[in-house]
């Protein structure tokens, strides 16, 4: 355990004044006492403000016009002292002990410690699982060779990371490139600072509600291009990482991320018209998701057949009746009983 490190909890808000007490709250009542919290509102029009003042010098307040994300960060960054710095969506919470937590397990090398966070609805009750979702371990370690060889890792949102300010220093402030996709930028980056590590238990809680961006309560396009120009950002990234480190990324680095083609196949099925890629096609789609299944999943063979099974029946039937498979893929509360039970049984 590292002593006498100073944490900066940085709060954006846009328009959240229903939940913003919440994070607010959970950053006060944390048991770890060296902490300075900071809340940047980015041009909301709601009560936000209002809740904001209310709290007094009980919290460190920015109040700009709305800038987007990249703005909100840089900003809280700019006026935070803290070693470690951890973004909280203002929509989301920590409990009381997450910094005590996390301060246990830090080291001077880490790039970062992330954790699991409890998938909650607007109303903070459970919904019976943590983000990321699956039983895969969140990843630890040199995190940045897992990223040049399959151009991702096992990660968790914004609200789940406690960052090393060494590492952010050469990163900010983020360029209005990524005013959109900050939390991808710093994702993709930090790791090529240090280690990683991980603590498995949830130390806070994600919120599933109608209007947060990645949260899939409903399926829509709109939310599923959301992830296509993510994920280019990503890529993007990478490339420009990679060349700055004179590293050649394998000639099949595209095809390593299944969920990049079932996402695409997804979007190109429900709106075609608007798909933001405009050279994909929907056999191609099929294809790279299934060679991606067989070649570069490490799932049991059951479950890559339900994958494969998956592509198939979305990309080739009529789409009535593919909804209801793309449906059930990105919102698993709405998954039959018994579809869940054959998943589970094949994890």
């Amino acid at each position: 355990m590292t002593e006498n490190l100073l944490v900066s909890i940085i709060i954006n808000n846009y328009n959240y004044d229903r939940f913003l007490p919440d994070a607010i709250n959970s950053a006060i009542n944390q048991t770890y006492p060296d902490i300075e919290i900071i809340v940047v509102d980015d041009g909301s029009t709601d009560n936000s403000r209002d809740i904001i003042a209310g709290y007094g010098d009980r919290i460190i307040p920015i109040l700009q016009p709305n800038g987007k994300q990249a703005a909100a960060f840089n900003s809280g960054f700019a006026k935070s002292k803290g070693d470690i710095i951890i973004f909280l969506d203002s929509d989301d919470y920590l409990y009381p002990q997450t910094v005590e937590k996390i301060v246990a397990v830090w080291q001077p090398k880490l790039s970062k410690v992330h954790y699991r966070l409890e998938v909650v609805d607007a109303d903070r009750q459970s919904l019976g699982y943590t983000f990321p979702q699956g039983g895969k371990p969140l990843s630890t370690g040199e995190v940045w060779k897992t990223l040049l060889d399959i151009g991702g890792y096992v990660r968790v949102p914004t609200s789940g990371n406690a960052l090393n300010r060494k590492a952010l220093l050469p990163l900010f402030p983020i360029a209005d490139d990524y005013k959109l996709t900050a939390d991808d930028y710093l994702s993709v980056l930090v790791p090529f600072a240090g280690e990683v590590a991980a603590v498995e238990e949830p130390l806070g809680a994600y919120r599933i509600h109608g209007s947060n961006q990645w949260a899939l309560a409903t399926v829509t396009s709109d939310r599923l291009h959301r992830f296509i120009r993510h994920d280019l950002v990503v890529y993007k990234l990478l490339l420009d990482k990679a060349k700055e480190l004179g590293y050649e990324l394998p000639q099949d680095f595209e095809l390593r991320s299944m969920a990049r083609f079932q996402v695409r196949l997804a979007s190109l099925r429900l709106n075609p018209e608007n798909h933001p890629i405009e050279h994909d096609q929907l056999f191609s789609l099929i294809s790279s998701g299934i060679q991606s299944i067989w070649k570069y999943t490490t799932f049991s063979w059951q479950k890559q057949l339900i994958y494969t099974m998956w592509f198939l029946w979305t990309g080739l039937l009529p789409l009535p009746l593919a909804k209801p498979a793309i449906t059930w893929f990105f919102t698993p509360l709405f998954r039959p009983q018994l579809l869940k039970k054959i998943y589970a049984s094949v994890s």
